[in-house]
């Protein structure tokens, strides 16, 4: 026998009986990423996270009411003028709010707040950074700003998802002072919403003034004209 075909056959025998005992290896390569339903799930999880924070609740009990108006009446209004105290404006006048401005819901609302033929008033609330801030917009009848405008404060708490808080913030102070109006200096300003029950304006300063007006949001009523300025 060729001596050299001895090495050649028994490489080729153990070449074969590898062969038949191995097995394909395990594919340990991570499933193919499916960016859509990746995107879904953190979207769904931004706006789970979003509706457990107050703030956000709040505006969105409100923006439900988009492009309707409400009837309010005056539930306190302490404490009580003094005789020789001028006319309040708003005893005796109907109290209107309006939840109109709702082009970008989630970040501001604008609601008018009629005071019988006066249109100069708007609350805007907005979202920010850490909460909501809330101003006051006054205007004359021909649409330009009066002189004591886009006053109020921004709250600093988480708040609830029925009742917000704006004590008056540094600007709306120094405003205040100039125009010589020094008991708003310690202003504190409250919105509430009860879903399907009712609505709440507050302001309050400490020495006991409490002025609320509560409107009814079981029942909707003609929408008011165009507030002034808008």
């Amino acid at each position: 026998m060729n001596r050299l075909l001895i090495p050649t056959a028994l490489a080729a025998a153990l070449v074969l009986a590898a062969c038949g005992n191995s097995e394909p290896a395990a594919d340990t390569r991570p499933p193919p990423a499916n960016p859509t339903a990746d995107a879904a799930a953190a979207a769904a999880a931004e706006a789970a996270a979003r509706e457990q924070v107050p703030a956000d609740a709040f505006l969105a009990a409100i923006a439900r009411h988009c492009g309707e108006a409400f009837a309010g009446r005056i539930v306190a209004n302490e404490p009580a003028p003094a005789a020789d105290a001028a006319p309040d404006p708003f005893e005796g006048k109907e109290l209107v709010m309006h939840v109109r401005g709702c082009s970008d819901k989630t970040r501001e609302l604008r609601i008018p707040f009629h005071v019988g033929d006066d249109h100069s008033r708007t609350w805007i609330l907005t979202r920010t950074e850490h909460g909501l801030q809330l101003k006051h917009d006054h205007r004359k009848p021909d649409g330009s700003e009066d002189p004591v405008t886009m006053y109020g404060g921004e709250t600093q708490n988480a708040g609830t998802d029925q009742r917000q808080e704006f004590p008056v913030d540094a600007e709306s102070i120094a405003l205040f002072e100039k125009e010589g109006l020094n008991d708003s200096v310690t202003n504190t300003w409250a919105m509430e919403i009860h879903p399907g029950e009712r609505f709440v304006y507050e302001l309050t300063r400490p020495g006991g003034r409490k002025f609320q007006v509560e409107f009814d949001l079981t029942k909707t009523v003609a929408a008011p004209p165009t507030p002034w300025g808008y």
